[in-house]
C-alpha cells in the first residue's frame, strides 16, 4: 500500500505538472501583447519549473533505503561549553528543516551540557523520503562565531559531528550475534514524570566488534528502551554497511566525496563575515540565519546530486 501511495503521488505530480505547462502556454495565446498578464503566466511557469526541479531531485532518492525514516545523531566536539551550544544549535536546525518538510520529529536521547548546550542527542525523524534526504548530512559541521561564552569576545572555532542512519524494516535482515552486545541501564534525565527518573529505564547498548554505542530513555519502561536501542543498533550497522560501500566506490575511481566520519562537510562562519558553504558542493550563501532556522533544501538538494553523480561516475 505504501508502495502503491507513493507511485500515485508520483503520477498525479507529473499530471499536474503537464496540467500547469498547457495552462500557461493557453495563457500566453490569450495574452495577445498583455504583458501584466504575461507577467502572471511568466511567473506562473517560473514556480511550475522549480516544482519540476524538486520532484526531479525527489526521484534520485531511489536507494534500497531512502523511502525510509532515520535516526540522526548529534555529539558535540572538543571545546566544551562552545561546542556543546553549537550543537544545541544544529538540533535546533534539523528539527526546524524536519517541521517545515512535513516530517515528525521525535526525541530518542540526549545528554545535556553542564553549562549550556547538548553534549549529544537522537533524534528520530519520520516520514518519507527522510533517510534519502538527509543521509548527506553526516560528517563534521564547524561554526566560526563570537563565543557569548567569552568574556573577552573573542572568536572561537566549534565542531559536533552528525550521524544519520536509515530505521530497518523487517524486509531488510540485520543478523547480531547477542554475545557480542553489551547492554547498560541507568536512570533517564531530563522531563519524564517520577517514574522516569526513580527506576534505571534507560538503555545503553555496546557493539563491541564496532564499538557502536546506542542509547535510548524516551519510553516509559526499560523494556520499551530495550527494544528501540536495538532497533537503533541494527540501523547504525546497517548504516557502517553502506558506508563501506560508499568507500569502496570512491576509492574504485579515486573521487571522494568526503562524506564520511571525520571528514568537514560545512563551514557556517558568523563573524567576521556571514558564510555557510558546503565543502563537497561548493554550494553557499551568506543567509546563515535563514540556513539555522532550517532553510536546508538547497544544500540538500546540491548535495544529492553531487552523490548521484559520484555514484554514476563509479558506475561507469
Amino acid at each position: 500500500m505504501a508502495e502503491r501511495q507513493r507511485l500515485e503521488d508520483g503520477i498525479k505530480l507529473v499530471l499536474s505538472l503537464e496540467r500547469e505547462a498547457d495552462d500557461g502556454a493557453e495563457l500566453l495565446e490569450l495574452a495577445d501583447g498583455d504583458e501584466a498578464m504575461i507577467g502572471e503566466v511568466a511567473a506562473s511557469l517560473t514556480a511550475t519549473r522549480e516544482k519540476a526541479a524538486k520532484a526531479e531531485l525527489q526521484a534520485l532518492l531511489s536507494g534500497e533505503v531512502d523511502a525510509n525514516d532515520c535516526y540522526m545523531q548529534i555529539n558535540a566536539g572538543a571545546g566544551g561549553t562552545e561546542s556543546q551550544d553549537w550543537a544545541s544549535m544544529l538540533r535546533r536546525m534539523y528539527v526546524r528543516w524536519a517541521e517545515k518538510s512535513g516530517y515528525k520529529v521525535e526525541e530518542e536521547d540526549a545528554h545535556e551540557g553542564e553549562e549550556a548546550g547538548i553534549k549529544s542527542a537522537t533524534l528520530l525523524i519520520s516520514g518519507h523520503n527522510a533517510y534519502g534526504w538527509l543521509k548527506s548530512e553526516t560528517g563534521v559541521h564547524r561554526l566560526v562565531r563570537i563565543s557569548p561564552y567569552d568574556s573577552s569576545a573573542r572568536r572561537h572555532t566549534s565542531f559536533a559531528s552528525v550521524t544519520v542512519s536509515p530505521v530497518i524494516d523487517d524486509s531488510i535482515e540485520i543478523d547480531i550475534d547477542p554475545s557480542d552486545v553489551r547492554t547498560d541501564t541507568y536512570r533517564s534525565s531530563g522531563a519524564g514524570g517520577q517514574h522516569v527518573n526513580k527506576t534505571d529505564s534507560a538503555v545503553r547498548l555496546t557493539h563491541e566488534p564496532t564499538g557502536i554505542v546506542v542509547a535510548c530513555q524516551a519510553g516509559r519502561s526499560q523494556h520499551q528502551n530495550r527494544a528501540k536501542a536495538w532497533e537503533m543498533l541494527r540501523s547504525k550497522l546497517y548504516e557502517l554497511e553502506l558506508q563501506k560501500r560508499r568507500e569502496a566506490v570512491q576509492d574504485s575511481h579515486d573521487s571522494k566525496s568526503d562524506i564520511g566520519w571525520g571528514h568537514q562537510i560545512r563551514s557556517y562562519v558568523l563573524q567576521p563575515y556571514q558564510l555557510v558553504k558546503d565543502l563537497r558542493t561548493s554550494h553557499e550563501t551568506s543567509d546563515t540565519g535563514g540556513v539555522l532556522d532550517g532553510d536546508l533544501d538547497a544544500f540538500l538538494s546540491a548535495a544529492l546530486a553531487h552523490s548521484v553523480g559520484v555514484s554514476a561516475d563509479g558506475d561507469q
